[in-house]
């Protein structure tokens, strides 16, 4: 009887381990994607003659760190941005592009998917 105790208990702590084990790779799985989805893009240089700034405003907005820091982000995430900004105190954004691979409708289309297609308009662009 106590040899069969003592299996049981080993048994039992192996699973635990083994399914504690799996959770954690999980979690770090996500964790690391999460960070890989986070980090800043690098970007090539642009040939000078091929710069391009747009300017727009971005109507919806309801916080800094949240609608204006996402949209900021998604914008720097695209092939062709050397930079992007979004300042929500004044509801606009600047950003900086190779205008042989972006264009201002494109960048639109980003700002406007950022949220649910609803939410986030763009006004008066400007390039």
């Amino acid at each position: 009887m106590k040899f069969t105790k003592i299996i049981a208990t080993f048994a039992i702590a192996g699973l635990v381990l083994v399914s504690c084990k799996k959770e954690e790779d999980k979690s770090m799985a996500l964790i690391k994607a999460q960070a890989e989805k986070e980090a800043p893009k690098e970007h090539k240089a642009i040939a000078a003659e091929n710069v391009q700034t747009a300017s727009f405003e971005i109507e919806g907005m309801t916080c800094a760190m949240g609608c204006a820091k996402t949209i900021e982000k998604e914008l720097s995430n695209l092939d062709g941005v050397e930079k992007a900004t979004v300042d929500f105190d004044k509801k606009t954004a600047t950003v900086v592009f190779d205008k042989t691979v972006q264009n201002q409708e494109n960048l639109t289309k980003v700002v406007q998917a950022t949220g649910d297609g609803k939410t986030y308009k763009v006004l008066n662009a400007k390039s």
